[in-house]
């Protein structure tokens, strides 16, 4: 394998990183800058995604990577990309950028509306797995209705890890993961849907060919050499979804694990040997990035970008105390959180909802049950904690959801992405769930199970299985404490309560939500 490497581009709702691994998975250098998604003027709901922006933000995260890694170009085997899912890119016949969204973009509410009103999102789930508040249906038939001049214009659309491996290399394609989210996939056959894409009114022949992950779609070109400091020629592979390549870096699926990657989203999910449709239409079904294997979850939202802000709004001590000692800001806060018993001190947070696809709305973000006259029990470390227990209620309910559907007991959780690297927040969810949670040496799953199937394709692996055996190392196990289970058991019942008086509130108008899915 020599010098080797194995370039990883990463979409994150709040952030994009470039990541260089080893060809057998080991983690060599990272870069990330933070971004977000700015809602356009009089569009209520709507984000828009920056490509120009964007991209020159990627293409300083590859330059960086390169440089303090000290990697000479000529060593990157290949680069492939994954993204959040449900995004989306237009582009003319010249291949030029007409529009795009990332995943949090809602402005399709009358359109959901009357395809719910048809009955037509209904169908839409039953094919595609997904519903229509937050993907492609909807978002089409928003832009035929208030810009057809877009819509005419439009000769290609892709997913966003799909736009990182055009602008690398020029070609259009996907795969069945990331393709999937876009809620215009048939499942069973894990290809576009021609029946939904005339129903969105844009032409199949818009829609990319569809191959699997680990395909070598083309090189690196000139152009994107002198942006990003590629070598010109570099293969370009191509990936897929984060959850779904999450779980391929993870190493192999067991039926009996729950696998939770907390990121800005976090999603909880399993793998599944067919398109298992939610019958109550909570969940949702997409194609795992292995030949002939799909994976449900449930999506929390948004838990990534709120400790995000409490960060932000709340710490500069430990921010700053960060910046001078070269440690992590989270880590300091989650040693504040460490001082706090299980129930944060009654302080209770209502952020992120549990996923209900057919409406999903979620309640103002808040801190309820502050103790005044005690400020030294109530306050900053109780906001934390309480963040990170809030998180844990809603993977305890997905985990309730995924068995009723599936008929799966889990035994253990694994726990990948960035909340992994705290050494509170795993051990919170094993209390709440019940489950021995299992923390991976690698945290950053998601890139490595992009460069697995990246060296997979160019030859440095057999197989996927193959690389997949090179994964799972483990940092950590938290053993669930009976005692707090039984704790937490209260206090979940007693979130779920508030939380649902909360919720009434955003229903009456009385409070904005923190998110509402179009339609809803």
């Amino acid at each position: 394998m020599g010098q080797h490497r194995i370039l990883a581009i990463d979409l994150g709702t709040g952030s994009c990183r470039a990541i260089l691994f080893s060809p057998a998975g080991q983690q060599i250098a990272v870069a990330q800058n933070e971004w977000s998604h700015q809602q356009p003027e009089g569009i209520p709901g709507g984000a828009d995604f920056d490509t120009a922006g964007n991209w020159l933000s990627i293409a300083d995260c590859i330059r960086r990577v390169l440089d303090e890694s000290g990697t000479d170009p000529g060593d990157v085997a290949a680069v492939s990309a994954t993204s959040m899912r449900e995004g989306i890119v237009l582009y003319d016949a010249d291949g030029r950028e007409l529009w795009a969204c990332p995943n949090v973009d809602s402005r399709a509410t009358d359109e959901v509306v009357e395809l719910v009103a048809a009955g037509e999102a209904e169908r839409i789930y039953a094919t595609a797995g997904d519903w229509v508040s937050i993907t492609t249906p909807g978002r089409l038939l928003w832009i035929g209705a208030h810009a057809p001049e877009i819509l005419a214009a439009t000769r290609h659309l892709t997913m966003l890890s799909d736009w990182v491996l055009y602008r690398l290399s020029g070609a259009f394609v996907t795969d069945p993961s990331i393709g999937s989210s876009s809620g215009m996939f048939d499942l069973a056959t894990r290809s576009w849907s021609p029946w939904i894409a005339e129903r969105c009114g844009l032409p199949i022949e818009c829609f990319p060919p569809v191959r699997e992950p680990g395909t070598v779609v083309g090189s690196v070109t000139a152009a994107a050499a002198e942006q990003t400091g590629l070598r010109q020629g570099t293969p370009v592979v191509l990936g897929g979804a984060d959850t779904q390549l999450a779980l391929i870096g993870l190493g192999a699926a067991q039926p009996d694990t729950l696998t939770v990657i907390g990121g800005t989203f976090w999603q909880t999910a399993m793998v599944t040997d067919e398109p298992l449709i939610d019958p109550a239409i909570r969940l949702r079904t997409l194609c795992h990035a292995v030949p002939d294997e799909w994976m449900v979850e449930g999506i929390s939202f948004l838990v990534g970008l709120a400790m995000r802000w409490f960060r932000d709004a709340f710490c500069q001590q430990e921010v700053e105390e960060a910046a001078r000692t070269g440690t992590s800001a989270y880590a300091l806060m989650e040693q504040l959180a460490h001082e706090v018993p299980a129930g944060s001190n009654g302080v209770i947070a209502t952020f992120s909802n549990v996923m209900d696809a057919k409406r999903w709305v979620h309640a103002s973000p808040s801190f309820l049950q502050f103790d005044i006259n005690q400020p030294g029990r109530s306050g900053r470390k109780e906001c934390i904690r309480a963040l990170e227990e809030g998180a844990a209620y809603v993977v305890e309910a997905h985990r309730q959801i995924l068995e009723e559907i599936s008929n799966v007991r889990f035994r253990r959780l694994t726990m990948a992405g960035g909340a992994a690297n705290g050494t509170l927040w795993p051990q919170i969810v094993a209390d709440v769930t019940g489950l021995p949670v299992t923390v991976p040496v690698v945290k950053e799953s998601s890139a490595l199970g992009c460069a697995l199937v990246a060296a997979t394709g160019v030859g440095i692996h057999p197989s996927l299985q193959a690389a997949r055996s090179l994964v799972g190392a483990v940092d950590r196990v938290c053993e669930p404490d009976a005692a707090r289970s039984a704790d937490y058991a209260r206090y979940r019942d007693q979130w779920t309560a508030v939380y649902a008086g909360a919720l009434g509130l955003v229903d009456e108008g009385l409070l904005r939500p923190l998110w509402r899915a179009a339609g809803t």
